[in-house]
């Protein structure tokens, strides 16, 4: 691999939708995600490989070898959070088109025609910042989220994924290919590795996470006119809900339980107008689901509570509930050989954040790998990780995709949760 050319791609890459603290901003299915969707064409094209566009946006680049027979899967996503972090999921593309040309090039030059072809995937709406649910378009490749139901979700503007997916022009009509097994290169998004030293996360299990939809309906009234006594204000509950979702990780264990209310929005957010409504999504994650059902049904018992006292009526609907998936063991050796083979250290480790490998691990046997980030921060401008850790990751996902290709983990199958939603 040529190293230089691979963080020419890369910091290339973190210029479009650039912000001005190093971060990005391409939400999906944005005029700055469809910059980097050209990007991504342009490259596939230029290696010789063929483009498809399934229905819900995911872009394969393909390498076939093998006529007919199916194919690894190696990618991540290339869109962001708003004010995001340049190297979550758009590392785990770019990493997978280099490893895949140096795989391809190996082949041309006498290798051993593989068991399985090769495809690059960068799919859409992992970050979930505009369109909910997140992990959108491995969801659906997947099928544990219906494409249909999925095209209709709009933002808050009221754009549909199909509105907005066409507009940009990569609402594709093509089948993605049939798959083998997947693997994935990310930055761990905390700290670890940096902390321990180790070059290498070996991903062997997810989270338990729980959404809940809140809607805090009070009643509009004068902000100047309106008695103290007289007001049913939303914003004043829903703002005690939100400290509720934020203090309830006391009632357990140091860290066995994270929680925030990331989106708020609220009617009629005018300056001189009492609030009505206000919505907002509190997430839960745990490693164990008993957890996550105990502080999902205190924070729901809180809040009738609070309803009753600020006589006002809040609706809570579970939502995005993804039970705990287990990664192959079969797919940890191999990952782990590789590691050894590369002399590199490396650790197993579960992720508390969701990744498109979650839910491809549910229809073919997956490996997720991490590599370090600085600090353990994500989903911020201040993300990082260095070059040196993303050659690394590069050559590790060669590595793995190397073994995957040749037939490794032909044998396995994805392996259900051990929890259930």
């Amino acid at each position: 691999m040529n190293t230089a050319t691979f963080l020419e791609d890369f910091h290339h890459v973190a210029t479009i939708g650039a912000t001005p603290n190093d971060g990005v901003d391409r939400q999906a299915a944005t005029a700055e995600d469809a910059q980097t969707r050209d990007w991504f064409a342009g490259w596939v094209r230029d290696a010789g490989w063929e483009l498809r566009v399934d229905g819900i946006g995911n872009m394969f680049g393909l390498l076939e070898w093998t006529p007919g027979a199916p194919y690894v899967l190696i990618g991540s996503h290339l869109d962001s959070q708003p004010l995001g972090g340049r190297f979550d999921g758009a590392y785990g593309v770019i990493a997978a088109l280099h490893a895949a040309r140096r795989l391809d090039a190996e082949i041309a030059e006498g290798g051993a025609v593989p068991r399985f072809n090769l495809a690059v995937v960068n799919w859409f709406n992992e970050e979930g910042g505009r369109f909910a649910p997140s992990i959108m378009g491995s969801s659906v490749f997947a099928g544990l989220l219906p494409q249909d139901r999925m095209l209709d979700v709009a933002d808050l503007q009221g754009i549909t994924v199909r509105e907005a997916l066409d507009g940009i022009g990569y609402l594709g009509t093509s089948e993605g290919p049939a798959v083998a097994s997947y693997a994935e290169i990310h930055i761990e998004q905390g700290r670890i590795l940096e902390r321990e030293g180790i070059t290498i996360g070996l991903v062997d299990s997810s989270w338990y996470t729980q959404k809940l939809d809140i809607e805090v309906l009070g009643e509009q009234s004068h902000t100047g006119a309106t008695a103290m006594a007289d007001r049913h204000d939303a914003l004043v509950a829903a703002s005690k809900i939100i400290l509720m979702v934020h203090d309830v990780t006391q009632d357990f264990a140091e860290e066995a339980l994270v929680s925030s209310v990331g989106q708020l929005t609220l009617e009629p957010n005018s300056p001189i107008v009492v609030a009505r409504r206000v919505h907002l999504v509190a997430d839960l994650r745990s490693g164990d689901p008993d957890i996550v059902q105990a502080a999902r049904a205190k924070l729901i018992a809180d809040i009738d509570v609070l309803a009753r006292a600020h006589d006002i009526k809040v609706i809570v609907k579970d939502f995005d509930i993804r039970p705990i998936r287990r990664f192959p063991e079969a797919g940890l050796e191999l990952a782990d050989k590789v590691a050894a083979d590369l002399g590199l250290s490396s650790r197993r480790i579960q992720t508390m954040a969701g990744h498109d490998s979650v839910a491809m691990n549910t229809v073919a046997p997956s490996v997720m790998l991490f590599i370090p980030s600085v600090d353990g921060v994500s989903h911020c401008e201040r993300e990082f990780t260095t070059d040196a850790d993303m050659v690394t990751g590069v050559d590790m996902l060669t590595g793995v995709a190397r073994q995957l290709i040749g037939g490794a983990l032909a044998e396995s199958s994805a392996v259900p949760s051990a929890g259930v939603a």
